[in-house]
């Protein structure tokens, strides 16, 4: 793919992920454990044969910055890359007004590699597609743009951006977050609609006139969404990539259209229990399809004591390297590298972060527990939600109790 360049919007500041999102980004959230949530996409493309790849950051990046440098080094002999793009404010003072206005920010980096076409996708969601035939796609149909879609309920239809396509998968329509009742469903799938995965495919020339265009608008909120697609609809032809037939190596039946948006804390918790069940929507363990990320210099995990009701055990559970889960008892639970489970302790439904550690005879239910948090001995987290919140915890509509970062405990 020498003619394209991968340009993915990485600086959101996920203010509904809060407070995950109060020290980092959104795309460096940890996510499976080892993982960031960049990494789905990153690996997507490479794994789909695209190697120019530049990533826009912005909003409180050094965790990401030192994720990409560190985790993810290309070999540019060959032209191969995954650039950092700092917000550089090169059309005046201002941070990035929307997505377009990011990527239009930093036309210079397009323009600089020349390509035929520019895949555009965001930094921030948990999925599996092989991009290339996307690809086939678009320049079958010949279009200017081509945006990958899902289909969702027409219930869900006021949480997205909704397109109606004609036969053919042309755009006939594009609506952001609609009532079901205003939007045509899928043809030939009643009950259902488009929604828009914030995902495409531009010819370079097409999208360099738009954005040129709408940066002159003083009006538009330079926004792909709420702009840009329904003005490029004016006069070229946009396609419609339906991501429920996109297929990968080793693609299991469950992972057909798995695509998740962990724009909140309760998405995010759902989409890390996704990973525990006995045959997930999504695999890790595909070696066809590898997820590749930083990798840890820990010893691998460690399981000791047995002793009656002193025993380190896991069900059910993803643990990282480096961690000792030592006579303590975790239960459906995502651990990050370097955790630390101690006696009679007792842990379920829960994500600890790297460089957790649990006391002994502390019960965790239904919890995040963000990096550096050391919980004391006999403390109760997610027990009693009123108590939480309380104590300063943020607490989801669905029950899922949030320790920040660096939190400090007290019994």
């Amino acid at each position: 793919m020498n003619d394209t360049l991968v340009m993915i919007l990485a600086g959101g500041e996920g203010k509904r992920l809060f407070p995950l999102t109060k020290d980092r980004a959104k795309p460096a959230v940890p996510f499976g454990g080892r993982y960031r949530i960049i990494d789905f996409v990153l690996n997507n493309f490479i794994n789909s044969g695209f190697y120019k790849i530049k990533v826009l950051t912005q909003y409180k990046s050094d965790s990401l910055n030192k994720h990409i440098t560190r985790g993810w080094p290309l070999s540019p002999i060959v032209n191969h890359y995954v650039d950092l793009v700092p917000a550089q404010m090169r059309t005046g003072g201002g941070w990035y007004a929307g997505t377009a206005d990011a990527v239009y920010q930093n036309l210079n980096a397009i323009t600089d590699e020349n390509p035929q076409f520019v895949c555009i996708f965001g930094g921030d969601h948990v999925f599996k597609m092989d991009i290339s035939q996307m690809m086939k796609f678009h320049k079958k149909n010949r279009a200017a743009l081509t945006i990958s879609a899902i289909p969702v309920s027409i219930n869900e239809a006021n949480k997205f951006g909704i397109m109606e396509v004609d036969e053919h998968w042309n755009l006939t329509a594009f609506k952001e977050k609609p009532s079901g009742e205003s939007v045509n469903q899928i043809p030939n799938k009643s009950g259902f609609v488009l929604a828009s995965m914030g995902n495409y495919i531009f010819d370079h020339d097409v999208l360099e006139e738009v954005l040129r265009k709408d940066a002159q608008n003083t009006n538009s909120s330079h926004d792909f969404g709420n702009d840009i697609i329904p003005e490029i609809m004016k006069k070229y032809k946009v396609c419609v990539y339906d991501f429920s037939q996109n297929t990968h190596p080793g693609m299991l039946e469950t992972e057909r259209g798995y695509w998740r948006d962990v724009g909140d804390v309760d998405a995010y918790w759902r989409a890390n229990m996704d990973l525990l069940e006995v045959n997930p929507e999504f695999n890790l363990y595909n070696k066809d399809w590898p997820i590749r990320t930083y990798n840890y210099n820990f010893p691998p995990a460690r399981f000791v004591r047995e002793e009656q009701d002193r025993t380190g055990m896991a069900i059910n559970s993803l643990v990282s390297e480096g961690c000792v889960i030592s006579g303590g008892k975790i239960t459906r639970c995502v651990l990050s590298p370097n955790v630390r489970v101690n006696s009679f302790s007792q842990v379920s439904d829960s994500i600890l972060m790297e460089d957790v550690q649990i006391g002994r005879n502390a019960i965790i239910k239904r919890a995040i527990i963000d990096k550096v948090v050391k919980i004391p001995d006999y403390a109760k987290i997610g027990i009693n939600k009123e108590e939480d919140i309380k104590r300063g915890f943020y607490v989801s509509p669905n029950g899922v109790t949030v320790v920040p970062k660096g939190a400090k405990l007290y019994v």
